[in-house]
């Protein structure tokens, strides 16, 4: 399901619909600090938590792959725990692209796998026992800011530089899952995604929201990074094709399949991580010989298909460059390796 329009307005023009909601939204926070009252499992690991205020996706998967390859490189035994939505395995259990499909793990689990252990677990704190068990050595967790089971060592708070915190309201009146103000006074660092454009349009949203919030004695980081293709030898210069992408925004992803200059017959949006059966992959690929075009999706979407599915189908793959990477590694603080 798309999120309505009303979502993006700004928090000084929310809409009609925003304040008709607005009781609705006062509630869903209130359900939100209530759970977050409850004291946290203390792992003998550092647990870093890589979520959003947000419902749906700001980049949180991209972010995750990033650092647990840069903290791979650093020599720590990186191991990521998510909930695995979408899957039906409540876990915790480790995911094993030879064995699981999307259906059981969920799409971004089978994505995160390619770059270091990912445990699948709906109760976090098993999800981290078991890591932890393994031999993890720090363990990212793939969302869960406002989940309380797990104590984090750092918090990061991802945003989506395009779309900023919308109309700063809570669901069902807005876009969070709790207020701007309570979410950043338990974050050790906000990361905002997007390009230089975007960047410029959330850093005056950022600085009126700075002012809100409450109980920290200096503003809250904020860092900048961006989503860039990954140089794969792919000449997608003057290349027709049908795009389809089931992610957070699939507008960015056929803005950048654009900018690497393909020719877009057609784009199909997709709801975030709806499922790719084999009936609406044949009519995309009818749809895309009636056009000429090739098919091309996300990497994320890629994984949804079925297998012998998968080789009709090119996929851009991008990767985040964090513009201040030392600073991004300084403020973890993690604990010098032995």
């Amino acid at each position: 399901m798309r999120p309505p329009r009303f979502w993006l307005n700004p928090p000084q023009a929310p809409g009609w619909q925003a304040r008709l909601l607005a009781p609705f939204g006062w509630l869903y926070a209130a359900a939100t600090r209530r759970r977050l009252r409850r004291p946290g499992w203390q792992p003998a690991v550092p647990v870093i938590c890589i979520g959003n205020l947000h419902a749906g996706g700001t980049g949180k998967t991209p972010v995750t792959i990033a650092l647990a390859q840069m903290l791979g490189a650093q020599g720590h035994a990186v191991h990521i725990v998510s909930r695995g939505y979408g899957g039906r395995l409540a876990g915790p259990v480790q995911v094993d692209p030879r064995r699981h499909a999307a259906g059981d793990v969920g799409d971004e689990p089978l994505l995160m796998a390619a770059f270091a252990p990912v445990w699948v677990a709906r109760d976090r704190a098993a999800g981290v026992r078991a890591a932890q068990a393994a031999g993890a050595g720090l363990i990212l967790m793939d969302d869960g800011f406002q989940n309380p089971a797990v104590q984090h060592h750092r918090a990061i708070v991802v945003v989506d530089a395009e779309t900023g915190f919308g109309n700063a309201r809570c669901l069902p009146a807005g876009p969070l899952r709790e207020p701007v103000a309570e979410g950043l006074a338990r974050a050790d660092l906000v990361l905002a995604i997007g390009d230089s454009a975007a960047q410029g349009r959330f850093a005056r949203q950022w600085g009126a929201m700075q002012a809100g919030v409450k109980g920290r004695a200096c503003p809250v980081p904020l860092l900048t990074a961006r989503l860039a293709p990954l140089a794969t030898g792919m000449d997608w210069r003057g290349l027709r094709v049908l795009a389809f992408a089931g992610i957070g925004r699939p507008e960015k992803f056929f803005a950048t399949l654009a900018a690497q200059g393909a020719v877009i017959a057609r784009a199909q949006a997709l709801s975030d991580h709806q499922p790719l059966a084999r009936a609406l992959f044949t009519r995309l690929e009818h749809e895309a010989r009636q056009h000429g075009a090739q098919l091309v999706t996300t990497e994320k979407d890629a994984v949804r298909l079925p297998q012998d599915l998968r080789p009709r189908v090119l996929t851009l793959p991008v990767r985040l460059e964090a513009d201040d990477p030392q600073r991004l590694m300084a403020l973890l603080d993690l604990p010098a390796l032995a």
